[in-house]
């Protein structure tokens, strides 16, 4: 598009030079051929702005909405120090691979993935806590579940953890970044950050820092179609949910793969292909958690 665009500016410029020679021309004319030339080469540079953003590293570059089929949470960046230490430029490795402490979610938390997950992050950054105290401080929503006809009501993950974390015959489900983020505050008060928000670039970026990355996706570690998702109204509105939710540790990435320590599995450095990983992590939402070192 830049080139284009750069293609009818430098026209118009050459044809205004050839209109300023000729004397056949109204004034008129010249003034209006004038005024386009400019604004074309204005939309050049911002294009070409946007252009250079896209190819270089940047944290804030979104995709566009029509690429996300399920809109759980508000896209946004929550720490200034994010914000700080993007600024600095970094050279990305060819691939990186932390060495976290790997924690089972189960038997004792089959729904708990996401403080289990965090337990690892937070002991990766030297803080002793363990899985069943992060459960039993977690905010929650104590909404209860109800189903009315062919519609369903249950809590707000962004509010809170939903239903039972401990026993799978009780309804239940899973909590998002925002209590997550509380929560790792109260350990790592100026450390944590979320980068909720942002592009896979930006985890790459904190793994060649050597810190580990709280994420959300789903069990498959791919996009999952839509039949997969339902709607249920909660007390704060309407949200997107699927059972296939699932919250890993990332703690690498090499040309082909992403890695991550997996809470349901008990596997340390389990792979997943970029693609599909990240298409499942931007379906939920690109919610992710990490900490500077």
């Amino acid at each position: 598009m830049f080139i284009f665009l750069a293609g009818v500016s430098l026209t118009l410029f050459l044809l205004i030079s050839k209109l300023g020679a000729s004397k056949l021309i109204a004034s008129t004319y010249k003034k209006a051929a004038f005024v386009y030339s400019v604004l074309f080469l204005i939309l050049f540079f911002i294009s070409s702005y946007g252009y250079l953003n896209e190819e270089g590293f940047s944290p804030f570059s979104y995709l566009d909405e029509n690429h996300m089929t399920l809109k759980p949470v508000n896209v946004t960046l929550h720490s200034e120090k994010h914000n700080n230490l993007s600024l600095k430029k970094l050279e990305f490795k060819k691939s990186v691979l932390l060495s976290a402490p790997i924690i089972s979610q189960l038997p004792e938390l089959p729904r708990g993935c996401e403080v289990t997950s965090l337990a690892m992050l937070l002991q990766s950054a030297g803080v002793a806590v363990d899985k069943m105290h992060l459960a039993k401080v977690v905010k929650k929503d104590s909404t209860r579940y109800r189903k009315e006809g062919d519609k369903e009501y249950f809590g707000n993950p962004n509010s809170g953890f939903v239903g039972n974390m401990y026993i799978l015959t009780e309804p239940g489900y899973g909590v998002y970044h925002g209590p997550i983020r509380e929560l790792a505050e109260k350990y790592l008060p100026e450390t944590i950050i979320d980068i909720t928000g942002s592009d896979l670039s930006t985890i790459k970026y904190y793994l060649n820092l050597g810190s580990p990355v709280w994420v959300i996706t789903n069990t498959l570690y791919t996009e999952l179609p839509e039949d997969k998702f339902e709607t249920w109204i909660t007390p704060t509105g309407l949200i997107e949910i699927t059972y296939k939710l699932h919250s890993v540790l990332v703690t690498g990435y090499d040309q082909s793969y992403i890695y991550f320590n997996d809470p349901l599995t008990n596997t340390k450095n389990k792979k997943a292909k970029i693609a599909d990983f990240e298409a499942a992590w931007v379906q939920m939402g690109r919610q992710a958690i990490t900490y500077i070192q």
